[in-house]
């Protein structure tokens, strides 16, 4: 046996690893403790900030109180407020109000933050089941603006727990409000809102002077701004759908902050930022671009029957750079309609706020759907405004429906030849696609010019389902039994909910489905039989049958709660669809003269062309390769 000895290198090794742990463990602890030491004093900071802006607020209010000459309370108001405790002594501290009004909205400016306290918009109605309301995008505390100031001697002070002083003027017919937060007689941070007639856009400054010697401008000033958006519109669901953050940013892009819970995005050189609600939207703009930003929405609504409401909770972050310590900003706010029209007349941009879809979709939306459109509605009703508006869409296709039709047919007249030339090759698919190719050369015929035309369709109607959600037009307009074409037409309150279709029957929608199963029944025969029946490849004919039973039922449980613009638009470009296919087969299509063609076809030279003749070469290269390879077996 072998003699065990001592094995010393093991020895070594196992103490040089033993303190290697131990000196891991000793670094852990020390990491932990310092970073448990460094939580605990960034917790004491933040109370100590907490408690210092609590007594801020107090002592802010303390100005209100006719006994604020008090010696005691000023000295306080001092301490707490610096060199602002100026602006706490003056007559314009207290709970007090500054409007400017014009023909399109009605705005409310506190003296306490100096902000919009009420924005509401003159000519709409919010939906509402009993007394009528004015849309309000602000009132009763749902909003927040926000200046996070730093001073020199390492005050934290907010701008909304402050008071500012009101200036109200008028320069021919704008209304000029100036509200100056106050730190001596000519030293000022100053909000100037400028409000012209007939206008929904605010010019919205932020200025400061002298307050250079007060604030610590070393870092941007945060400016804070939150709003909760009030529920507007019939269905709280489809109006949340459309409700979010959307921003312009680096020269002229756009984009969005995601539904749901929670979402956030940081841009930078931001342009401006738009809380959006389906049909309308609060917008900050700015000529100087904020060089980052954080952007946040939450979706407030879990349940339709508990939380009606509210749709989203929206905050932006931004800073305000200060130069030669001092702010200068030029601004606007933006209190009105997500109306295309309407944003697209001030020229800045904001009409990119509304989704008409990227591409080809956007294009046909801007240049086709909404000039034709609003032409139409500006001298009918908007119910009759959609049916000639659809059925002149459907008649501009009519030429590809027909191409797409006559392909279908033609398809149809082979498909004989086609199952005979599979038959006769079917354990040669090679051979069997070269004759099957050859066959199409001779008759004529495009395998591919049913497809075509279809595609070619698909843009408009993915536009439509742009289009029809974002029609301002249409919202609280009535047509039939449809109340509001922007929301639902309910015909019966169903007394349970069903999941994905609602606790309603909307009839339009109905209707449409009915239309479209119609459709796939005159059409789906025609194209499974135009289709031969490919090895490996599954069968048309089942699939066909399929769709025209699941696209109804689709049609049913999505579009219930959508607006039934929409759905009378689908219902209405389904019926015309049906009566153009039947005029075409019974006045253009003739199976007989389309089989007389083809013959007549085949007996003809054939030049053949430069795709064909590439097709026909690749098939031969692969097919004399595969010669090759089973000659090698």
């Amino acid at each position: 046996m072998e003699q065990k000895k001592f094995d010393f290198n093991s020895i070594i090794g196992f103490g040089l690893i033993f303190v290697i742990i131990m000196w891991m463990m000793y670094n852990n602890r020390q990491t932990d403790l310092k970073e448990q030491q460094e939580k605990a004093k960034k917790e004491k900071v933040e109370k100590a900030q907490q408690a210092k802006q609590s007594k801020t607020k107090e002592l802010a209010a303390v100005a209100q109180d006719s006994t604020v000459a008090d010696s005691v309370k000023i000295k306080e108001l001092q301490g707490a407020l610096g060199s602002f405790a100026y602006s706490a002594t003056l007559p314009s501290a207290k709970e007090a109000f500054t409007t400017l009004e014009n023909e399109f909205i009605k705005l409310k400016i506190a003296n306490k933050g100096g902000y919009i306290a009420e924005a509401t918009l003159k000519n709409y109605e919010r939906f509402t089941k009993n007394s009528k309301q004015l849309v309000a995008l602000i009132k009763d505390n749902n909003a927040d603006f926000n200046l996070q100031l730093q001073t020199k001697d390492n005050r934290v002070l907010n701008t909304k727990d402050l008071f500012f002083e009101p200036t109200l003027t008028k320069v021919g017919e704008n209304q000029i409000l100036s509200m100056k937060l106050k730190s001596g007689a000519n030293e000022y941070l100053e909000y100037k809102y400028v409000l012209a007639p007939k206008k929904y856009l605010v010019d919205f400054d932020i200025h400061s002077q002298g307050l250079s010697a007060v604030l610590n401008t070393s870092k941007p000033i945060d400016l804070q701004w939150d709003l909760k958006t009030f529920r507007n519109e019939k269905s709280i669901s489809y109006e949340n759908r459309y409700a979010d953050v959307r921003y312009e940013y680096e020269d002229g892009k756009d984009n969005y902050v995601g539904q749901g819970k929670d979402k956030e995005e940081t841009p930078e050189k931001v342009t401006f930022i738009a809380f959006k609600q389906h049909f309308f939207t609060t917008i900050l703009l700015t000529k100087t671009p904020f060089a980052t930003s954080k952007l946040h929405s939450n979706n407030l609504v879990n349940d339709e029957k508990i939380d009606t409401t509210f749709t989203k909770q929206f905050r932006a972050n931004v800073p305000l750079v200060a130069t030669n310590g001092e702010l200068d900003y030029k601004m606007n706010w933006y209190f009105g309609p997500t109306d295309y029209k309407t944003l697209k007349e001030y020229d800045r941009g904001m009409d990119k706020i509304i989704p008409l879809g990227w591409g080809i979709f956007g294009w046909i939306n801007k240049f086709i759907f909404i000039p034709l459109f609003g032409f139409l509605s500006s001298f009918m009703g908007l119910g009759i405004a959609i049916i000639i508006f659809t059925i002149l869409i459907k008649i501009a296709m009519s030429p590809i429906t027909f191409k797409s039709f006559l392909s279908q047919a033609k398809m149809k007249v082979l498909r004989p030849e086609i199952m005979e030339i599979g038959e006769k090759f079917k354990k040669d698919p090679m051979k069997k696609q070269q004759e099957t190719m050859k066959l199409y050369n001779k008759a004529g015929v495009n395998p591919m010019a049913g497809c075509i035309p279809a595609l070619i369709q698909i843009p408009f109607m993915y536009a439509s389902f742009q289009f029809f959600p974002s029609a301002f037009e249409l919202r609280q307009q009535p047509f039939l039994w449809a109340k509001d074409l922007s929301s639902f037409d309910e015909i019966v309150k169903l007394p349970f909910h069903i999941p994905v279709y609602g606790d309603h029957i909307s009839l339009f929608p109905i209707l449409a489905a009915i239309a479209i199963f119609f459709y796939m029944k005159m059409t789906s025969g025609d194209q499974a039989m135009a289709q031969p029946q490919q090895e490996g490849m599954p069968d048309m004919t089942k699939i066909m049958k399929m769709m025209i039973y699941i696209s109804p039922v689709m049609m049913l449980l999505f579009f219930n709660n959508y607006g039934s613009g929409l759905s009378l638009y689908n219902f209405i470009s389904n019926l015309i669809t049906i009566g153009i296919m039947l005029v075409i087969k019974k006045y253009f299509i003739n199976s007989d003269k389309i089989h007389a063609q083809i013959q007549e076809n085949k007996a003809k030279p054939k030049t053949e062309g430069k795709f064909q003749k590439k097709m026909r070469e690749m098939m031969e290269q692969a097919e004399a390769q595969k010669q090759l390879q089973n000659k090698k077996k």
